[in-house]
């Protein structure tokens, strides 16, 4: 019976780090096993597919605890599609008494469509979402209409982020059209693109806060299994690689999309002013918001000004830099990459735990470094989908990958609390940006070329950019 099973972690310590301790390594662990799962010191450490879905079906006198459900919706899907799983729990809950079950029925498939809504947007999913609802109503009343609400909630969410996706996908549009190489842009264009950054906003925290905005209302979009399926439809085997090649995993691209846009928003600013202390100030400018943003907590936009400040463009221009204050340089060294980012790291630390303990909006705002969060999730996902010698998938694995994007949703779920300035906002997301080669050429015009293979690269780009704005030229 599963009721005279150890239980699963609760969910308050599901992700602590002492479980996965060797603090009692005096001792023997003790190592039991029921019907195919197998634990180690009461806790599940590994499991056959099977064993583990029949796990998440409730009975009379048993539920899964929260923990188990959010780490085993996730990790799951390396293994079997969302609707091949509901298909599999369906036919375990058509044997158990549906009359007395029908409440822990509901709350399972509410807690399955509360935080992996897109799991839904697969018709076959919404189609036994709505088969279940059909056996659900001649087992309780109450549980049919509870059913039915569900749906309701869930098809607010859909239709909320099918929006959020439709917009993107018109800003994209329109970046892409002003993004065109210069010589192909109207001369309005250039002329409303010459007007300095400074001019619109020269309040580093101002422009941090609305930097802030924009990462966190992304952020708000991601949903946690977009972690697992960015991985899993690139695995080449087992048949991994067809379970998600329709499937999108757009709201994670479009971030990392913005994180490369703002760099080159960074680039292009600095470069784009004729004289070098003009050049000096945005520059200043803008090292005042990344310190801005690592006071707040946004390490993202921290990480992107500093990526835009650290291109050959702007890097090579050695008279600009010496025209800044080298006090605010330290800023610069938070995100030192030595180390697997060590200082990063500990700034992460301490940023999550002033969240915990927040009393303020604003002390809770956590905005990771992305690159870098999606590099450890993806070594996690690594060690996931090796199952065990005797064919158990490893479920400590799957609780070490439950621990990171749990933490990144308690992280999404914070309302940002500064307030909207529309004309910055629109600014950061629709102004266009020089490409490379453009950003090449405006700082080879800005500060020559130092050696004949500049030289050479200034001559090639100039032939394959006709600029017809002033303002990159002397």
């Amino acid at each position: 019976m599963l009721s005279k099973m150890p239980q699963t972690t609760p969910y308050s310590s599901k992700f602590n780090p002492s479980t996965y301790s060797n603090s009692h390594s005096h001792r023997q662990p003790v190592e039991e096993n029921y019907g195919g799962l197998h634990y180690r010191d009461n806790k599940l450490v590994s499991g056959s597919l099977e064993a583990l879905i029949q796990l998440l079906v409730p009975t009379v006198d048993y539920y899964p605890d929260r923990s188990y459900i959010f780490t085993f919706l996730l990790s799951s899907r390396l293994f079997l599609h969302p609707f091949e799983l509901i298909a599999k729990l369906s036919c375990f809950i058509q044997q158990k008494r549906i009359r007395e079950i029908a409440p822990k029925i509901v709350q399972l498939l509410t807690e399955w469509t509360e935080t992996f809504p897109y799991d839904f947007r697969d018709e076959r999913m919404m189609r036994s979402l709505k088969e279940m609802t059909h056996r659900l109503a001649f087992g309780d009343e109450l549980s049919r209409r509870a059913m039915q609400r569900l749906i309701q909630r869930l098809l607010r969410k859909l239709t909320t982020l099918g929006q959020y996706e439709e917009s993107l996908a018109t800003s994209s549009a329109a970046a892409a059209a002003m993004d065109r190489p210069l010589a192909l842009k109207s001369k309005q264009q250039l002329v409303r693109r010459e007007e300095c950054v400074l001019n619109l906003c020269d309040d580093p925290f101002v422009f941090a806060q609305q930097l802030t905005h924009i990462e966190m209302e992304r952020l708000s979009y991601i949903g946690p299994e977009e972690f697992v399926q960015a991985f899993a439809q690139k695995r080449p085997s087992d048949n991994h690689k067809s379970f998600f090649s329709k499937r999108k995993v757009s709201n994670l691209e479009a971030y990392v999309e913005w994180f490369n846009r703002l760099s080159y928003l960074i680039a292009t600013e600095i470069c784009m002013p004729v004289k070098k202390k003009h050049r000096a100030r945005v520059l200043e400018f803008f090292i005042d918001v990344a310190q801005e943003c690592f006071n707040i907590g946004n390490f993202n936009s921290l990480m992107a000004i500093i990526t835009g400040m650290n291109m050959n463009p702007v890097s090579r221009l050695k008279k600009t830099w010496n025209k800044v204050n080298t006090d605010k340089f330290d800023i610069l060294h938070q995100m030192d990459p030595s180390s697997n980012f060590y200082s990063y790291r500990t700034a992460l630390r301490g940023a999550t735990q002033r969240s915990s303990t927040a009393h303020t909006s604003q002390e809770m705002i956590v905005i990771p470094f992305f690159s870098l969060f999606i590099k450890d999730i993806y070594f996690l996902n690594e060690g996931c989908v090796n199952r065990l010698p005797n064919g158990h998938i490893n479920f400590e694995k799957f609780w070490e990958l439950a621990k990171q994007v749990s933490e990144f949703l308690s992280w999404r779920q914070v309302i940002c609390p500064f307030e909207r300035d529309r004309k910055t906002l629109q600014y950061l997301i629709s102004t266009p940006v020089f490409s490379e080669d453009e950003l090449q050429l405006t700082s080879y015009e800005s500060e020559g070329p130092e050696n004949n293979l500049e030289r050479d690269m200034r001559r090639s780009l100039r032939s394959e950019c006709f600029f017809e704005n002033p303002c990159l030229r002397h």
